[in-house]
């Protein structure tokens, strides 16, 4: 069937009928079924229909305005960073071991003082109600069924009592702040009162949307469309003030954001919270972490939402893994998709992943019930590939399970 297909494309695309508008408007989109035959899913109508969590995406795309999806989906620039976050896994390998008892599993940790059932965690993501009515609520109650650590991202559409209180405590506070500490001050405050175990500080993001090219032709700020969603005192004022200054309010917020290695001594001495540092992609940067107090790192970029490096982060994490050498734990993000994906993580040295679109596709196709049934679906491709591999306990994925490029040929 592969090579009718092809051997179809072929005349299509050589078909006198392609200079007839009309009749290239239906070549075109009958080219687009067939080159994408494979990829076709149906949409599922009910969470507990979907097989993976590609299942939720295309539910996802189906019911979110074009703005919501652009934002939920898009990268930065060229997006060869989002690509690579994908493409890097395939060049992991696994090494399955043979007649191993994997009759009980455990998947459970203790990471920062903290006993969890699974090393899966929620990472932090602004702006869920874009998503669904209920965002943030959804994904804590979400959380609490699951008994899953839910990262509370700075910029939450829902107030963080609010979401603590439907997670039932054990929040975790993602932390962007610019440089000015008396606001920094304000939010681990806020981050302590409402008893947030650990502060996540995001280091990795250098102003905001100035390189979504994607998203920023949706113009925002005059686009009434988006008004309507987004409308925000704050940002009218931060806008209007840099304006009468005649400063570009881009290049302002840029500067605020900077911030430098003194600035997190500064926040360290300012909390007594757990402090993990996200958005580190080297070992310099990883040892400087353990010098400056950190209590965890975060391998990430953000996605490929902050730079276009091209750099994964599973390909980073191997010389953060080892920089560290295990003096604090390491956390990592961006593109896991599969139980395979978590599995190649673990084995590299990672002590937990977050995960962050696909419990928003969840999200926007059915809520809290979209939530729980994709981390439910991570959580089983795990266990899964920890029975194919000969892995009873997280303990046993190792660095001897997995082979990279480098590694050669056993």
């Amino acid at each position: 069937m592969r090579v009718e297909r092809r051997e179809l494309l072929r005349f299509l695309l050589g078909s006198p009928l392609l200079l007839s508008s009309g009749a290239a408007s239906f070549v075109q989109m009958l080219l687009a079924r067939l080159a994408g035959a494979e990829e076709t899913r149906e949409l599922i109508s009910a969470a507990d229909r979907a097989i993976d969590v590609f299942d939720f995406e295309a539910a996802a795309r189906a019911k979110l305005s074009n703005p919501h999806w652009t934002f939920l989906s898009m990268g930065v620039q060229h997006e060869v960073t989002l690509r690579r976050n994908r493409s890097a896994f395939d060049e992991v390998t696994l090494r399955p071991r043979r007649l191993v008892d994997t009759r009980e599993l455990g998947t459970s940790l203790e990471l920062l003082g903290q006993k969890l059932p699974s090393p899966i965690l929620l990472a932090p993501c602004g702006s869920q109600r874009a998503f669904h009515p209920e965002g943030e609520r959804a994904v804590a109650r979400a959380a609490r069924r699951r008994d899953c650590v839910q990262i509370l991202s700075t910029g939450s559409s829902t107030p963080l009592g609010e979401v603590v209180e439907a997670r039932g405590g054990g929040v975790w506070f993602q932390l962007y702040t610019p440089r000015l500490m008396p606001f920094t001050r304000l939010m681990l405050k806020r981050a302590e009162d409402a008893g947030c175990p650990v502060v996540v500080l995001t280091v990795d993001q250098f102003g905001v949307g100035q390189n979504r090219d994607r998203l920023r032709r949706f113009r925002r700020r005059e686009n009434p469309q988006c008004q309507a969603c987004h409308d925000s005192l704050v940002e009218d004022v931060f806008f209007g003030v840099t304006s009468t200054l005649g400063v570009d309010p881009m290049e302002a917020l840029s500067d605020l954001m900077t911030l430098d290695w003194g600035f997190v001594d500064r926040i360290r001495d300012a909390t007594d919270r757990k402090l993990v540092v996200k958005g580190i992609l080297t070992g310099e940067d990883a040892a400087l972490c353990v010098e400056h107090g950190a209590d965890g790192i975060v391998v990430s970029n953000h996605g490929g939402r902050a730079e276009d490096s091209g750099l994964s982060s599973i390909e980073a994490l191997p010389e953060v893994v080892a920089s560290v050498g295990g003096r604090i734990p390491i956390l990592i993000d961006s593109g896991f998709r599969r139980g395979t994906d978590f599995f190649k993580a673990l084995a590299l040295g990672a002590d937990a992943v977050l995960v962050g679109r696909p419990y928003l596709w969840g999200l926007a196709s059915f809520g809290q019930e979209g939530v729980e049934a994709v981390l439910e679906l991570l959580e089983r491709e795990l266990r899964e590939i920890m029975v194919e591999m000969g892995t009873p306990s997280l303990e046993a994925i190792t660095r001897d399970r997995v082979r990279l490029p480098a590694d050669g040929t056993a």
